[in-house]
């Protein structure tokens, strides 16, 4: 388990915030699958966009989800403080600090992972939104600007003394993106750097990856992220096998029954006009495991209407389900 503030998770693997992947919907199935914790998508500190409708769906909590972690995004230590002082005054009970994106609309803003090559402002920064609140600040980071300059260990000491309670690190820099191999070398200099939680990130797809990580980083836990779409219950088959516990991924009738959760619930959350076109990524990405049914999530991609989104699964799986029978 990891213990932040005063929480305490059921186990140490978290979900990695993803913009547009870890909305409500997905973060209440990966919890009932048993992730320890959730990082909802990054929401702007720019007040003008607080009551935007993407905000305010990025905001929406589940109350049964505990702890309720929002993640920040920007680059001025006052906006970022009051930005986290309206999360918490929204519900949020962790407030989670975005130094890792390495998306070009975030950089270029002089955001995301583009603050790690500012060291006095990611300090002030950290400083100003920890005195802003009084729950636990995370941040979520990359190992440094570019191969040649890993400065994640220096960032580490500046986060562990402005009081961040929780490190997650990407294992790539923010020149790397998501190219090449990943690098967990310098998760593992960060650990030894500071007392505080570290959560190492970063292609960890199965059970035995994220084994392997922590053997070699000393992490307290692992964090998952692109692996999980299509996958909720990744994190929670991660956490069972650390524990001792291996558990296989859920049969295909279980897996048809959490599409169809997902579906509708997009569908309610967004409404069926946007709900239909948001899920087409999901549920492609859950046929993305079957490479079999690369011809399916085509057909999907075309369908507009949430009824027809939902006759098109109940169809498919009757079409296996009795394949299955027959064989």
């Amino acid at each position: 388990m990891l213990t932040i503030g005063p929480y305490q998770t059921v186990n140490a693997v978290a979900l990695a915030p993803m913009a547009g992947v870890t909305d409500l919907p997905f973060r209440r199935l990966c919890a009932r699958f048993g992730a320890g914790l959730l990082v909802g998508e990054m929401v702007h500190s720019d007040p003008r966009l607080r009551e935007s409708r993407k905000s305010q769906q990025r905001r929406s909590h589940d109350l049964e989800i505990n702890p309720r972690s929002v993640q920040i995004v920007g680059n001025d230590p006052l906006l970022m403080a009051e930005a986290a002082h309206y999360n918490v005054s929204c519900g949020a009970q962790i407030i989670d600090i975005n130094m890792g994106c390495p998306a070009k609309k975030v950089c270029r803003k002089a955001a995301g992972s583009a603050l790690l090559a500012d060291e006095p402002l990611v300090e002030e920064i950290l400083t100003a939104v920890v005195a802003a609140v009084d729950v636990p600040v995370t941040l979520k980071i990359r190992t440094g600007t570019d191969p040649e300059h890993r400065n994640g260990p220096t960032i580490a000491r500046i986060a562990e003394d402005a009081g961040i309670a929780l490190l997650a690190v990407h294992g790539r820099t923010r020149a790397c993106a998501f190219q090449g191999e990943i690098e967990h070398d310098t998760t593992a200099l960060i650990v030894e750097s500071v007392d505080i939680p570290v959560l190492a990130n970063g292609d960890i797809c199965s059970a035995r990856d994220a084994q392997a990580v922590l053997t070699h980083t000393g992490a307290a836990g692992v964090m998952v992220g692109r692996a999980a779409q299509g996958a909720p219950w990744l994190p929670g088959m991660i956490a069972n096998a650390i524990d001792g516990r291996p558990t296989p991924a859920p049969d295909l009738g279980t897996q048809y029954s959490v599409m169809r959760e997902h579906l509708l619930e997009l569908h309610e959350f967004y409404g069926e006009f946007a709900g239909s076109r948001i899920a087409r990524k999901h549920i492609g990405w859950y046929l993305d495991g079957h490479p079999a049914y690369h011809d399916e999530k085509r057909i999907f991609n075309r369908l507009d209407d949430a009824a027809d989104q939902l006759r098109f699964l109940d169809t498919l799986f009757n079409h296996l389900d009795r394949q299955d029978r027959a064989a």
